[in-house]
């Protein structure tokens, strides 16, 4: 259902623009007709180098035909990044053929005023053309900006450009006509150069408009993004708490669609959990100020202020994937000791895991220089799991258990009394039902009494484990 629902919006901006390049197609290939033909039988230098803009503007409409059709297929093997690309390559190739025809225009404009004048066949037709033209290229300009601003298309804004820059260039047109057919009306030499000073004036046109076209298409192909989008993604993420540093950003955009990619610092005491929560809030980040970006990120762990000693030590154990348990640290003078056990493969000799352990040891001194000497208790991993041997019941222990309870008017029952070692040391666990509605500071008083008061009668018990349960919960 969902896959539907994203799916259906991308067919609609693909079948839109489509539609809005193939219009664009057809203005551009009336208008360059009909223009070329005008100016050949005047012989208006203006109304050629104007057709000579339409007739850039159809093979431009073409191609950016031909790029939106190809710039909406789906990512391949060959184009991880999808094919978004064509549309900026479409608008540069499109800054080319502006450019020509300006220089065509020019020159043939100078061959006109200083060498061979072309004397023109005036009527109100090529008046009524550019009118029209003038028309037309308002109202594709403004929907195809429309559509280009929508779906962020580079070739569908170049479009939209050629048609605003077809506006001047036949306005200007249209000016040096009237201008030349005045002068043949009233006899006024110097003004039969208007017509070619138009066409001058139409190529300077389109040499600006082409200037502005390749600044922005070379920018996107050269995956230039701007420094006020670069500050705005770098301030949302290091407001993402959590975030200790921006190491890396890098930003590129192909067609309408930004591809991001940032290496962050975050803190190494931080769970796997919390680093994919880190990375799905950044993520959001980015995407406030660049919509539907694909975001990468790479996170990179990094000590805090806010570590201890304690932090910093167990760190050194995490990055060489061992364990480490009952850390102490004592401070001597003004430096510290540490002392700590560490779990080693098993398998390993002696001297294999004296070489491990002092290597570790090193580590821990170069985190932490005020530390003057570690000293590490090896023990292979079985050794530390536990396996308590359950011994026979011993009447006597759980007598006295039964006897310290009996002193706490409080303690409805004891039982579930279990007694076992681990290595030498003896541990007794039970359970012990308490009233319903006792607050639990209480509890916590009551249970401490009773193991002290046990502990009075058998101090050889190593360990007691005293479970509280609810009257309504015993079950025994």
């Amino acid at each position: 259902m969902n896959h539907v629902m994203v799916q259906k919006p991308a067919r609609t901006a693909a079948a839109e623009k489509k539609f809005a390049a193939a219009l664009s197609v057809t203005a551009a290939g009336v208008m360059a007709v009909l223009k070329l033909v005008v100016g050949l039988l005047t012989g208006s230098l203006g109304m050629l180098s104007d057709a000579a803009h339409s007739g850039i503007d159809l093979a431009g409409s073409v191609l950016t035909l031909l790029s939106v059709r190809v710039s909406d297929k789906p990512a391949d093997e060959n184009h991880p990044y999808g094919h978004a690309k064509v549309e900026n390559l479409s608008a540069f190739i499109e800054t080319f053929l502006m450019l020509a025809s300006s220089v065509w225009i020019t020159a043939e404009a100078i061959v006109r005023i200083f060498i061979e004048p072309v004397a023109l066949r005036y009527s109100f037709w090529p008046l009524l053309v550019l009118a029209l033209s003038m028309a037309v290229d308002s109202w594709r300009s403004r929907q195809l900006r429309t559509v280009a601003t929508r779906y962020q298309s580079d070739a569908l804004s170049a479009d939209a450009f050629h048609f605003a820059s077809d506006i001047w260039s036949s306005a200007a047109v249209f000016i040096g006509l009237c201008a030349a057919w005045t002068g043949h009306i009233l006899n006024i030499p110097w003004l039969r150069f208007a017509d070619p000073v138009a066409a001058i004036v139409v190529a300077m046109l389109i040499l600006r408009f082409g200037w502005r076209l390749a600044w922005r298409t070379v920018g996107a192909l050269t995956d230039s993004v701007s420094p006020e989008t670069h500050r705005r993604v770098l301030r949302e993420l290091q407001l993402t708490d959590g975030v200790l540093s921006v190491d890396q950003a890098r930003m590129r955009r192909a067609g309408n669609k930004y591809f991001a990619d940032f290496t962050l610092s975050l803190s190494r005491q931080l769970t796997f959990q919390r680093v994919e929560d880190l990375v799905r809030e950044a993520t959001s980040a980015v995407q406030r100020v660049l919509p539907d970006a694909d975001v990468v990120i790479h996170t990179v762990p990094r000590p805090t202020l806010t570590e201890s000693t304690f932090d910093r030590i167990r760190a050194v154990a995490a990055r060489n994937n061992v364990t480490l348990h009952d850390i102490s640290v004592q401070s001597i003078g003004d430096r510290l000791r540490v002392e700590q056990h560490l779990e080693v493969n098993e398998n390993l000799s002696l001297r294999q895991a004296h070489s491990f352990v002092r290597r570790i040891e090193d580590e821990i001194r170069s985190e932490l220089p005020q530390i003057s000497e570690v000293l590490t208790h090896i023990e292979n991993e079985p050794a530390t799991i536990e396996t308590p041997q359950m011994i026979e019941l011993d009447r006597n222990i759980e007598a006295h258990l039964r006897h310290a309870a009996s002193q706490l008017p409080s303690i409805l029952d004891i039982h579930a009394v279990t007694i076992g070692r681990i290595g030498e040391k003896l541990q007794v666990s039970c359970h012990c039902t308490l009233p319903d509605d006792m607050p639990m500071q209480q509890v916590h008083e009551i249970i401490t009494a009773l193991e002290d008061r046990f502990k009075l009668e058998c101090p050889e018990v190593y360990r007691v484990l005293i479970h509280p349960e609810p009257a309504t919960d015993n079950y025994h």
